[in-house]
């Protein structure tokens, strides 16, 4: 299907403030763009760079006065997610050194301290992506979706703890399961059409049977209709602005995913 996505972001800045940005999707295996926006109000020198993920960032210092981004994209996404029952688990030994670093812990994601909890969630089931599967079966289960949740930054251990979460919570806790089972697991930010209420939003990838696959425990199915714009280990890497200093007041954020009726001309 063909998506139109925006995301407009106002700031109140009291000081001049360096930001990273990183707003811009890309193409590659499961989606393609094919046309994009990118408006800076008022303008200021940019500079881009990808970042040790292959994120698409942005950086510049944002005046001591209001301030706006304002993004758009018509991008060619799959109507669903693939799906691979059975597909096996890879040999660690064997795997891409670039999918290594996403079998470690990491900040949100204490995979060392789930080990015992994912061996007995998964037990019977044949190692790989039913496994995560099951994982992800679980999570939609027994962990609530709440996109109005009053805790934020929390790590994987304290979703555990809370049963809550919004959707970064939710993924930061399959992918902490998925790694304490030596599956090589990462977050993923990005838009999803007909999420409500409308916002970016966040999920999973494990690779299993030689290549990722998508997983998302606040959906009800492998639905697709989605466009990437960040991978990292967890929240901490993907962040869509991060700040440095305190001259950043306030900011307001519209986020936008409508299906085109034809492909972009």
């Amino acid at each position: 299907m063909w998506l139109r996505t925006s995301c407009n972001l106002s700031f109140t800045v009291g000081s001049p403030t360096p930001l990273i940005l990183m707003l811009r999707p890309r193409s590659g295996a499961q989606q393609w763009v094919a046309r994009e926006t990118y408006t800076l109000t008022p303008s200021v020198p940019v500079v881009e760079f990808t970042d040790a993920y292959g994120n698409l960032c942005q950086r510049l210092i944002v005046p001591s006065a209001a301030f706006a981004i304002r993004t758009s994209a018509e991008v060619m996404s799959p109507d669903a997610i693939d799906v691979a029952p059975g597909a096996p688990l890879n040999d660690v030994a064997l795997l891409p050194d670039a999918v290594l670093t996403y079998l470690l812990p990491s900040r949100y994601c204490e995979s060392d301290l789930f080990v015992d909890m994912a061996s007995g969630m998964v037990a019977g089931m044949a190692p790989g992506y039913d496994q995560v599967a099951c994982i992800t079966d679980w999570i939609r289960r027994e962990v609530r979706f709440n996109p109005a949740s009053i805790y934020a930054h929390m790590a994987a251990t304290e979703v555990n703890q809370r049963r809550e979460g919004v959707c970064r919570d939710l993924a930061h806790l399959g992918i902490a399961l998925c790694r304490a089972l030596s599956i090589p697991a990462r977050m993923v930010v990005g838009y999803l059409h007909g999420l409500a209420p409308m916002d970016l939003h966040a999920w999973f990838e494990a690779y299993v049977g030689g290549r990722w696959y998508a997983f998302d425990a606040t959906q009800d199915g492998p639905g697709g209709g989605r466009v990437v714009v960040a991978y990292g280990h967890d929240a901490a890497n993907v962040a869509i602005f991060s700040q440095f200093g305190a001259g950043l007041r306030s900011h307001t954020m519209q986020v936008t995913v409508e299906q085109l009726a034809t492909a972009p001309t």
